[in-house]
């Protein structure tokens, strides 16, 4: 956690007053963040498992370029400014294309604003498109507040943990266990709320 200043309070203030709203179809509070994922190959033949005994694998391994995971979830060759745009565009025009605002929960990285999607798009197409959406932002070194690092944790241990050589076998891996994920109806229960966060970290509260 970073020094709780008064900025950083009352970012997370507002993070934890918007996930304790109630839920509404016409405001959704939609939480995106992305990981780079290195691909790794094997340099031997893995050990099948057999009956009584798992997999075996050697520890050396070659590695391969670098992709980038959207949450949720895409797979993209790179992050840069026309990805993220993209992102974002497509669950504004088919999930969420009735709701009347979309609550969009971001960290600070430098291709996560508005001005973004200005040079991407040119200012009129930018605005068409943002018309809906409230930018909310975690406070820096804060992205404990931002439920798709949670998701993202959570892939990685279930999915993108393993070693996984190419761009093409990642991007399978992940539609199986998106599929899988959401058939299940797998969700996130937040209980974290102001009153927490001041019980818990008051005493590192910065005026």
């Amino acid at each position: 956690i970073g020094r709780i200043t008064v900025g950083y309070r009352d970012r997370m203030y507002a993070l934890l007053g918007l996930y304790g709203r109630p839920y509404s179809a016409q405001e959704p509070v939609v939480c995106a963040d992305e990981k780079s994922r290195q691909l790794l190959r094997q340099t031997r033949a893995t050990i099948p498992e057999q009956p009584g005994r798992c997999a075996r694998e050697d520890y050396e391994y070659q590695r391969a370029r670098t992709r980038n995971i959207f949450v949720a979830v895409e797979v993209t060759a790179r992050r840069t400014k026309v990805d993220f745009v993209a992102f974002v565009k497509n669950p504004l025009e088919t999930v969420y294309a009735t709701a009347v605002a979309v609550h969009l929960v971001l960290d600070n990285l430098n291709t996560h604003f508005r001005k973004t999607f200005v040079a991407v798009l040119g200012e009129t197409a930018a605005v068409a498109v943002l018309q809906r959406v409230q930018f909310h932002y975690t406070p820096k070194h804060a992205g404990w507040l931002n439920m798709a690092e949670i998701e993202i944790g959570i892939m990685d241990r279930q999915c993108t943990g393993q070693r996984i050589a190419t761009a093409e076998l990642l991007q399978r891996e992940i539609a199986q266990w998106q599929v899988q994920r959401n058939a299940a109806g797998r969700g996130i229960e937040w209980k974290f709320t102001c009153q927490d966060a001041d019980r818990k970290l008051s005493r590192h509260y910065i005026s």
